[in-house]
């Protein structure tokens, strides 16, 4: 496999190698073969629906915890009101993000890894090489396409299910009637809003996918390099993305 020059250079040859993929998905006499489809299907279903109970989960909690902190606060200079906004905006714009993309770190980003450090390790990404199928195009590039889909999508599930149960929660703990706590919500968030929050989990998703993949192919020293890639691999993930996070957030502020 190509890419010389050390670890830089692997992740330098698979982003101009996505790059060319992502070139080729929109010529329309470059369509993809049916093994391709499926294999992007199948990492949707796996990345999207079975991702869905454990975001829920989180996302609900995160929605109650939001409401009963900000109502313990905003309760004492009588701004209860408020709970919505505060909840609203802060799952749409942030925690939404980087909850989902922290869940799709640990689960979907350290299965990359460990699947291609292992085919690497064992010598099936030469064996395709060998047959003349691309790698990249084959086992990458579903990934990385299905996590941009997935990655937003999941995004706003989990913002729906976050701001639900903090209506719930506030509706039956706090008082808040519920249509207005929603009104509220839908009134105060706007498309930018919802834009920014989608914007910021598609580039954590490419970050996941990118860095894992990258993990996995430089793996070479036995079993033993596939735990040790995949923990890195989730650790570079999540620092990236909170560098990626802060940046998102300032221009945000700075064009706001």
């Amino acid at each position: 496999m190509a890419g010389g020059g050390g670890e830089s250079g692997m992740l330098v040859w698979l982003v101009m190698r996505l790059g060319g993929c992502i070139r080729d998905a929109f010529l329309p006499w470059r369509r993809a073969k049916a093994y391709q489809r499926s294999r992007l299907w199948t990492h949707m279903a796996w990345i999207g629906a079975d991702s869905m109970p454990i975001i829920s989960i989180i996302s609900a909690c995160v929605g109650i915890i939001l409401a009963l902190q900000s109502a313990t606060q905003l309760e004492k200079v009588g701004a209860l009101s408020y709970v919505a906004n505060l909840v609203g905006f802060s799952i749409v714009t942030e925690l939404g993000p980087l909850l989902v993309c922290l869940i799709l770190a640990g689960r979907a980003g350290a299965a990359f890894t460990a699947e291609i450090a292992t085919m690497r390790i064992s010598e099936e990404i030469d064996a395709l090489e060998v047959m003349g199928i691309d790698p990249v195009r084959f086992l990458i590039w579903p990934k990385f396409a299905a996590m941009c889909v997935m990655a937003p999508l999941l995004t706003l599930w989990g913002d729906a299910v976050g701001i639900t149960a903090g209506g719930v929660f506030s509706a039956l703990a706090l008082g808040l009637p519920g249509k207005a706590y929603f009104l509220q919500t839908a009134n105060f968030l706007g498309m930018r809003d919802v834009a920014a929050g989608l914007i910021k989990s598609a580039g954590f998703g490419i970050t996941i996918t990118i860095v894992s993949c990258w993990q996995g192919l430089l793996a070479r020293e036995g079993a033993a390099d596939v735990g040790r890639r995949t923990t890195r691999a989730v650790v570079q993930s999540i620092f990236l993305m909170i560098l990626l996070d802060l940046f998102f957030t300032a221009l945000n502020y700075i064009f706001r």
